[in-house]
C-alpha cells in the first residue's frame, strides 16, 4: 500500500526501483539510488537552489522501522545543502514539505484517505512547489 502512495496522482511516474530515474510532478527527475523493501529508500533530486539561482542536487534517505505496537517509525533525512542563506531557506521549506508528506502518507496508509488530492494544487497540475520570495 505504501508503494502506491508514491505513484498516485502527482507522484512518481513509475515504481521506485534502484538504478532508475522517475519523474515526480511530471517534470522533477528523481534518481533512485537504493530501495530496500519495507526498510529504506535513497534518492537524489534537485532539492536546492543556490543564491546564484542554480538548482543543485540533494540526497534524501527515508528509513522505515517496525515498532512493537505495529506502527512504523519513518525517518527522512535530506543532505547536501549549501551553507548559505538560500540553502538554509531550502532546508526549512523542504522540511515543511516532508512534514506535510508524512501527514498525508499516514492518512493514506492507515485510513485510505488521499489528503494530497486537492491539497497540493500546483503539484497536481504537474508543477513542483516553488519557494515563496522571502
Amino acid at each position: 500500500k505504501l508503494s502506491s502512495y508514491f505513484t498516485t496522482v502527482g507522484g512518481a511516474s513509475a515504481p521506485l526501483v534502484a538504478g532508475t530515474t522517475v519523474i515526480w510532478w511530471k517534470n522533477a527527475p528523481v534518481e533512485v539510488n537504493e530501495v530496500e523493501a519495507n526498510k529504506r529508500i535513497v534518492f537524489h533530486w534537485d532539492g536546492g537552489t543556490g543564491e546564484d539561482g542554480v538548482r543543485y542536487r540533494t540526497k534524501v534517505e527515508m528509513t522505515f522501522d517496525a515498532l512493537e505496537d505495529g506502527g512504523t517509525l519513518v525517518i527522512i533525512e535530506e543532505s547536501g545543502w549549501r551553507e548559505d542563506e538560500a540553502g538554509r531557506r531550502g532546508t526549512y521549506l523542504n522540511c515543511e514539505g516532508w512534514t506535510q508528506m508524512l501527514c498525508c502518507m499516514k492518512a493514506f496508509v492507515e485510513y485510505g484517505i488521499n489528503l494530497r488530492e486537492g491539497f497540493f494544487l500546483s503539484e497536481m497540475r504537474g508543477e513542483p512547489a516553488e519557494a515563496p520570495d522571502r
